[in-house]
Formats: structure tokens, sequence, C-alpha cells
């Protein structure tokens, strides 16, 4: 007999906060993971801190898994050190059989210490969508296996290998994670309750997804975003990073169409998956005693401000998604609090009655899904690399700039009045005061979160000399 619920942690790459139709997208088509957001708690204002690497979704994952905030991680969170805590090795010392399939972006130690099972495990950054390169579970913990493949196959005979035991060629990944979660329920016979962690690649590019899931979007008038731009106004430190050449300059505003569509299409093809996996659950009796998370590792421009990617501290690239739903979760709540994702690890603590580790730095939730009215926090804290640092209470936002040692802009932004961060208040005298103010939040959360403690916090703030 079960004493603890089971945990299904559903995660998604690149999926923005306003991407869900329970919470006003009334373009997209998102039936069941609504139904989380009617039988749970939504944090309507969740934010990733940043990224301190390209690749923003190393570090929020990282984030997650460590409980780590982002200026304490070890090398941007390609690897998780060993003296640091993992939320699935703690619920696995604490009873738990852990499951893990999907993306790993965090090194192959860190993922051996935190699964007692797995399969369609992915160790990389992105790929294609229907021909993963993917580890079975190995209770070893080496995954270390290659495979040899030929990169340009018509000049070259190089042979290049990628770190995998098999591909299992045309099936999208969506659905290769899926199976994989569903084959564990269905095989499950032991007492211990069970976290599964299914991490789905979608709807990171390459845009991809089953024809049928392109067309539930044909008769639906895909429309741009008041903030969409031919090109960014000016330079942020990461114009000409990967995510944004994947569409001309100037942006065309119906490629731009085009591309939300094919968005919106992943977005509902991962849904459907998770549908499947959800009733599994339902078929296997696992249903009601399983506390449900969902959430994505960052968000995506797809033509907001002229950028497509997430290098960005706008709210289209920080805030995410983030879900809890099952026993002892209030229904169909939005609570505006501010939140990370590093705060799923203490929350999951608390709400088992687990001991929380003393090495983690997020904040419980716990409070806040029982109804509590007390406020998280009164602002985060968000940067990128070494050229763009933020704070945000809900009601403003500020976003300084450092270019090439300069420090070059300053944006204040309205979030009440203009949410598509269109109308930069910084020069008005009548905001001079406000501007102020969220500079000195600025600075106080720059030595709380130990910004200067590290590289590219150094080399920012050398140059952004605010005090």
């Amino acid at each position: 007999m079960k004493t603890k619920p089971n945990i299904v942690f559903f995660f998604t790459d690149d999926q923005r906060f306003d991407t869900i139709n329970a919470l006003g997208n009334k373009k997209i088509i998102t039936p069941h993971i609504d139904s989380l957001v009617n039988t749970g708690v939504t944090f309507t204002h969740a934010h990733i801190p940043g990224g301190t690497v390209g690749a923003v979704c190393m570090p929020s994952r990282a984030m997650i898994h460590s409980g780590k905030s982002l200026f304490h991680l070890k090398n941007s969170g390609s690897s998780i050190p060993a003296e640091d805590s993992l939320l699935g090795e703690t619920l696995k010392n604490n009873g738990y059989r852990t499951f893990g399939t999907g993306k790993w972006h965090n090194g192959a130690e860190a993922y051996a210490r935190s699964f007692t099972d797995g399969d369609e495990i992915f160790f990389g950054g992105m790929n294609d969508h229907w021909n993963v390169p993917v580890h079975h579970y190995d209770p070893t913990g080496k995954y270390n296996s290659l495979l040899p493949y030929i990169e340009d196959y018509i000049h070259k005979n190089e042979l290049n290998y990628l770190n995998a035991d098999h591909v299992t060629n045309g099936k999208h990944s969506s659905e290769l994670f899926a199976d994989a979660s569903i084959d564990f329920i269905e095989k499950y016979d032991r007492d211990n309750p069970f976290f599964m962690y299914i991490s789905f690649m979608a709807p990171h590019d390459p845009c991809s997804m089953p024809e049928e899931f392109l067309k539930m979007y044909d008769d639906i008038d895909i429309e741009l975003p008041p903030n969409f731009m031919g090109g960014h106004p000016f330079d942020t430190g990461a114009l000409k990073i990967r995510d944004e050449m994947l569409a001309e300059f100037p942006r065309d505003p119906e490629k731009a169409k085009i591309r939300i569509k094919e968005y919106y299409a992943m977005i509902t093809h991962a849904d459907h998956e998770l549908g499947r996996v959800i009733k599994s659950l339902k078929d296997a009796g696992e249903f009601e005693n399983t506390i449900f998370i969902f959430a994505g590792d960052n968000g995506l421009a797809v033509g907001q401000h002229g950028l497509m990617g997430k290098q960005n501290c706008y709210d289209h690239s920080m805030r995410i998604p983030f879900i809890f739903s099952g026993p002892g979760i209030p229904e169909n709540v939005q609570n505006e609090s501010l939140v990370y994702l590093l705060d799923i690890f203490p929350t999951l603590c608390e709400l088992l009655d687990i001991e929380k580790p003393d090495n983690i730095d997020g904040i419980s939730l716990k409070s806040a899904l029982q109804g509590a009215d007390q406020e998280v926090r009164d602002c985060v804290y968000l940067s990128y690399l070494d050229c763009q640092r933020a704070v945000s209470d809900k009601n403003f936002k500020l976003i300084e700039y450092v270019i090439d040692g300069e420090h070059t802009m300053t944006q204040l932004f309205d979030l009440k009045k203009d949410p598509w961060e269109l109308n930069n208040l910084a020069e008005l005298d009548a905001y001079s005061e406000k501007l102020n103010v969220m500079r000195s939040k600025l600075l106080e959360l720059r030595s709380e979160c130990d910004d200067t403690d590290a590289p590219f916090g150094q080399t920012f703030w050398n140059a952004c000399k605010l005090n």
C-alpha cells in the first residue's frame, strides 16, 4: 500500500507561458494541459532566472533538478557536482522508484544518480525529432555507447559519433518518450510510489510534427502579436546567436505566421502524447493518487520584438507555464505569485513530508498552493550572459544592457498597461522615481543572487555602474 502519492512531471522544451488554451490563448489546442489547469493551481507569473550560456535550457534544467539558483550552478549546469543534491536522488532515498525519459541536458552522472528506471534517454540539447539518438536505461550509469554516422554523406565519408545506443527511425520524439512512459506504467508492480520525469523535446525546433496536428490549424486564423517586428531595434548582445538565424532579416510577417502555426501544432502534438500518459495512469488505477507537475524550461520569441529565440529578458522568453494538479491541490486556481522553476524541488519535499536538503536555494510553494495570500517573492532577477540584467515585480520591469563593455541601453516597462513590452519609459521624467526604485531593486538582488561572484556578472557590472 502506497503511503505517498506518485509524482508525474511533464516538462516541455521552449514552451512559452501564453500557449495554453485554458489560460486565455484561444488559438491553440491543448485539451489535456487544459485539464491540468482546471483541476490544479497555475502559477501565471512563473519565471526562469535566465541563462549563463546560449543554450538557456541547460541551466534551467540544472536549476530544477538541483534546486540551485543560476549563479550557484557549476559550468552553467552542463554537469551537476556530486556534492549537490538532486530531486530524483532525494525522492529515491525516500522510498520512490524514479523514472526518467526524454531530454537530459545535465550530464550522464547526474541522470544516473537521479533515476532507478528509465528508457529513451536523450543526452543533448536538440536533434531531429523523427530520429532521436537515445539510450536505453543503463544500470551501471555509464551511458558511453556511440553510434557512428556520416553527417555530409554526399561529399564526405568522415565518420562522426552520436552519444546513443539506438535510434528508432521515423518515430517522433514526443511519441517515443510517451511510449516509454506508458510502458513503465503498464509494467509497474511495486508498492513504492513512483516519480516520473517525462522531458519532451517539443516544441523546440526543428518544428516538425505528424501532419494531422498541423492540419488542426488549417481553419484557425493565426495572428501576429502586437509586438511583432521585422528586427530588434538595438543590439541586445545576442542578435546573431543560433536561434536568431532561424529566419531571415527582416522578419517576414507571413512566414512568421507559418512559424507560429508550426509552434502551436508541436505543442498540440505534445499535449496529445501527454494525454496518452494520463490515460495509462487512469487505466492502471494510479491517476487519483498522482500529483502532476507541468512546466516548460524557457519561453520563445517566435517573432516578438523581432526575435526568434530565448536569449533575452522579455516576458516571452523568461515566463513559462507552471502547473500543479492532484490530491491535496485546489482546483482551477490561478496564482500570480512570482516563482521560479527551482522552487519545484523544495515544494515537493514539503508536500511529501521529506526533509529538504540544506544546499538548495528554491522556496517551497506549499503555502501558495494551498491558498495562502502572502507573496512568495516581491520581484524576480533575470539575466542573460554578460549583456543583460533585469528585475520585474509584475507591475514594472527594468532591463539594462551592456554591449562590448559599454552600458548601452535601459528599458522600463509598465507591465500592467503594456504587457507586450513596447513602450520604453526609461527616459521620461514622469518615471524617473520609478526608474530609481527599480534600479535599487536590481542592485539588491544582484547581491542576493551572488551575481558578481560569477565571471559573467563581473563583466556586466564592471560596465553597468548604477550605484
